[in-house]
């Protein structure tokens, strides 16, 4: 009899072991496996949240199949303690194991609201965005001009959430002061700086910031990013360029920052600039002469004045016949490049193409040519005066 029990017995735990490894398999499957979710969403953990909270959130966005096991598989991943407060993005079909580790393995937020301080040419503001889970795209909240006024009340609510991002966007070509002016009316950095940084040193470019972060260390970290992008251009540079220096580079590429905004033409205006400098002609542009009116400090709001144009000033290329002798604007990686591998064209004349900016410009060889856009773009001009 006791053979036949223990017989029995040794039966009935092979059979349970079959079935725990069974189990251990289907639950394995089932943590691996891709999840009921059929839309992105934004999953929000809330800091001092748990494993239990966010699978409670995700049994009932129907993100897992069960939370149970959710947490049993962070735990057997040994990740519980690695739960990070954000806003996450859980795309469509997502895994049991994905969800966790898209929660654990720490970071910025993916998803949720995120606040842009954008330093433009002639302003600046501040964009309070939402993401849309389903479209992956951001939705305009609020925005406004930080020197005017009041922050409306959507900034001043997710100033308050933990998990709102922080982003700098810094437009190319503008200003070093203009840079320090808009980054001291910006609440979420602290101190100040000293002085305000060399010309041409910062890297137009996005910048993620956290509150706290210093208005010094968002400095130092644009110029080490101009610094790297220099480095690297100058070190490519096509043969035979009359470039003494990556200064001189720098220079060359704000003129040719301020000259155009067309991305095709930067190349061809950087020729025009070179082949002038080859052949020691005056560069002739203007945005060197206003820059050595304003500084870099705002915007000239006018036309030159002939006074200004022939004054002998160390910015005026229509006096000089060199380089001025500091960059005008923070030029962009495209134009530094530009500098450094102009077009192979001849030309040493430009004139806009018509009186939309956006449509460019007609580039001339001789002086003839030249003269002869330059005479089609003033009857544009007198057209439209006429109307």
């Amino acid at each position: 009899m006791w053979r036949n029990i223990a017989s029995n017995a040794l039966s009935f735990l092979v059979v349970l072991v079959f079935l725990f490894g069974g189990a251990l398999i289907w639950a394995q499957s089932e943590y691996d496996t891709a999840g009921p979710l059929d839309a992105p969403i934004c999953l929000q953990v809330e800091r001092g949240s748990n494993f239990r909270r966010v699978s409670d959130e995700l049994v009932s966005q129907n993100a897992v199949s069960s939370g149970m096991l959710f947490r049993l598989g962070a735990d057997y991943a040994d990740k519980t303690s690695d739960l990070k407060a954000g806003s996450f993005l859980v795309p469509e079909g997502a895994s049991m194991s994905e969800i966790v580790d898209i929660v654990t393995r720490g970071g910025a937020s993916t998803c949720g609201t995120e606040v842009v301080y954008r330093v433009g040419i002639t302003r600046a503001s501040v964009q309070v965005r939402e993401l849309d889970p389903a479209t992956g795209r951001f939705e305009e909240v609020a925005e406004f001009d930080p020197a005017e006024g009041e922050a409306p009340e959507a900034y001043q609510q997710v100033r308050q959430q933990a998990d709102t991002r922080y982003r700098i966007a810094l437009a190319e070509g503008v200003t070093s002061w203009q840079v320090v002016e808009e980054l001291r009316q910006m609440d979420v950095l602290e101190g100040d700086v000293e002085e305000v940084p060399a010309e041409g040193s910062l890297a137009p470019d996005s910048y993620e910031v956290v509150p706290g972060d210093t208005l010094a260390s968002v400095i130092d970290r644009m110029q080490q990013a101009q610094e790297v992008i220099l480095t690297r251009a100058w070190q490519d540079r096509a043969p035979g360029l009359p470039l003494e220096s990556p200064e001189e580079a720098l220079i060359l590429a704000s003129i040719v920052e301020k000259e155009t905004g067309i991305p095709t033409e930067r190349e061809q205006v950087a020729s025009v600039f070179i082949n002038r400098l080859n052949q020691g002609m005056r560069l002739q542009t203007d945005p060197t002469v206003i820059y050595g009116i304003t500084k870099g400090q705002g915007v000239l709001g006018r036309g030159l004045r002939q006074s200004e144009l022939r004054a002998a000033t160390p910015y005026n290329t229509y006096v000089i016949p060199a380089l001025p002798p500091t960059p005008i604007a923070n030029p962009g990686r495209a134009s530094i490049e530009a500098a450094l591998n102009p077009d192979s064209a001849d030309y040493l004349f430009f004139v806009a193409k018509t009186l939309d900016p956006s449509d460019g410009h007609v580039f001339a060889v001789t002086l003839a040519e030249h003269n002869d856009n330059v005479a089609a773009y003033r009857r544009l001009e007198a057209e439209q005066a006429n109307q």
